[in-house]
């Protein structure tokens, strides 16, 4: 797709976009539309794409109600598989409608209500910071995962709790980073020292332009910049952080601003056409300004996370890497589905690790705003390239020394200096050979421009490195 250009003024950052990274050539246009995977009995569940699958999802589980315990979607197989409970008594034939639907049946033990109630179990005895737990419809059970934070008599807390709940229920996985947000070090919008990313462009409630960004950036800093040290562009409306979710609302100051509802990585735009729920199981794509392109898995869902700064619970888990700086950046799938924004985990795009991701849907809902091109959207030069101005006339840096940023306490990072861009994003983040050697040899170079780029890393995300053990 083509970048729409217009004005500065009019237009100032091109949604989560700052460089192209390997993970790309993956969002190429390819022929997996639904279909069916043959004619009768087991041959009756159908190939889906992911969200097509999240829709099947939805329906059945308003069918199958009670019986309904989670479900993920195959992507090796391109199939939705529903798991099921206390099915003896099946007299309106759901299950059949649910195969006859196209999905893979699965009869497990663990019922939603139990899980639910695990979880509220863990809250009330196990919220220690460095802790994160979510739903994982593939093994039927609650993962709970303790960053290297948690010690001592801390991780026998933790240990004896999940043991209470049983081997059935629940289990733990250690990691060797520390659960963090991903406020500081990036170089896409500026607020009161700390750098972030813009995720989605949306139309507010009353009509005005607007983006959604994490809650963290939100309330970090009121007003944002598309430049270090530049004038406001945008002003926070709502925002949530810590509590039930982490996202925020941002107004363009400029009623006039023209906002297309899509991703720029790069050599190409991802149109983004409407918000839906994850699918565990789906492949997923985070944009963001530190380190570009990634992609990966979702893990888990409705996920609690125990920050320093307090607990956020109802996110999404996956295994795409992210980095400070790429804090509210967008996460989509390849058919332009909008689907979360980065809050935090650990790791980075080196080693891997956990993220942990806002769903969209629940923050459009929650701030009442729409997503697609109803009159906003996120604009411009970010996208279209113009001279060496970067992401967006320097929304990409902010200029040759402005690297990583001076990071503010609320990525819990301390990422300051004048030329820290080598440890954040990349050698001389918007400098001149930026993004360069992001995901390949001509990656990036047309984003924003002919030198514009951002991030070091190459966009395959978070590899199996991450220092996850299992240990019961």
């Amino acid at each position: 797709m083509s970048h729409k250009r217009v004005t500065k003024r009019k237009a100032i950052i091109a949604v989560g976009g700052v460089a192209a990274l390997g993970a790309a050539a993956v969002l190429l246009p390819q022929a997996n539309a639904s279909q069916d995977g043959g004619s009768d009995g087991a041959a009756s569940v159908k190939t889906l794409k992911a969200g097509d699958a999240s829709d099947l999802a939805s329906q059945l589980q308003q069918l199958l109600g009670d019986s309904f315990a989670g479900s993920y979607y195959d992507s090796g197989r391109q199939q939705l598989v529903v798991n099921v409970v206390d099915v003896s008594g099946d007299d309106n034939k759901v299950i059949v409608q649910a195969k006859k639907a196209g999905a893979e049946v699965r009869e497990v033990q663990n019922s939603t209500a139990e899980l639910d109630a695990a979880a509220r179990t863990l809250k009330t005895e196990a919220t220690i910071p460095g802790t994160a737990w979510a739903v994982d419809p593939r093994t039927n059970k609650i993962l709970v995962t303790a960053d290297s934070t948690v010690t001592g008599g801390k991780w026998d807390k933790l240990e004896s709790t999940v043991e209470g709940l049983g081997a059935d229920t629940a289990t733990i996985k250690k990691s060797a980073g520390t659960f963090k947000t991903f406020a500081s070090g990036g170089d896409a919008i500026f607020g009161g020292g700390a750098r972030c990313s813009l995720g989605f462009n949306v139309t507010a409630g009353d009509g005005s332009p607007a983006f959604l960004t994490a809650g963290h950036c939100g309330v970090a800093a009121e007003q944002w910049s598309d430049a270090q040290d530049g004038e406001p562009i945008a002003t926070v409306d709502q925002a949530v952080f810590p509590g039930e979710g982490d996202f925020a609302l941002v107004k363009y100051d400029d009623p006039a601003t023209v906002a297309p509802s899509e991703v720029n990585v790069g050599r190409q735009t991802v149109r983004i056409t409407e918000a839906a729920e994850a699918t565990v199981g789906a492949q997923v794509f985070r944009m963001g300004s530190t380190t570009g392109l990634a992609d990966g898995q979702v893990l888990g869902l409705d996920a609690t996370v125990n920050y320093p700064e307090g607990t956020v619970t109802g996110l999404i888990q996956t295994n795409v890497c992210a980095e400070p700086g790429d804090s509210g950046g967008s996460l989509f799938t390849q058919d332009g589905l909008a689907i979360g924004l980065t809050s935090g985990g650990s790791g980075d795009c080196t080693v891997g690790g956990e993220t942990f991701f806002q769903p969209v849907t629940t923050a459009l809902a929650a701030v009442g705003a729409t997503l697609g091109d109803g009159g906003a959207g996120a604009g411009g030069e970010a996208g279209a390239g113009d001279g060496d101005a970067g992401a967006g006339q320097e929304a990409g840096a902010g200029g040759e020394d402005a690297g990583a940023g001076a990071g503010d306490e609320a990525g819990g990072q301390e990422a300051g200096g004048e030329e820290t861009g080598q440890e954040a994003g990349g050698q001389d983040v918007g400098g001149e050979d930026a993004g360069q050697d992001v995901g390949g040899e001509d990656a990036g170079q047309d984003v924003g421009g002919e030198d514009a780029g951002a991030g070091k890393h190459d966009g395959a995300g978070a590899q199996d490195e991450s220092g996850l053990t299992e240990t019961h």
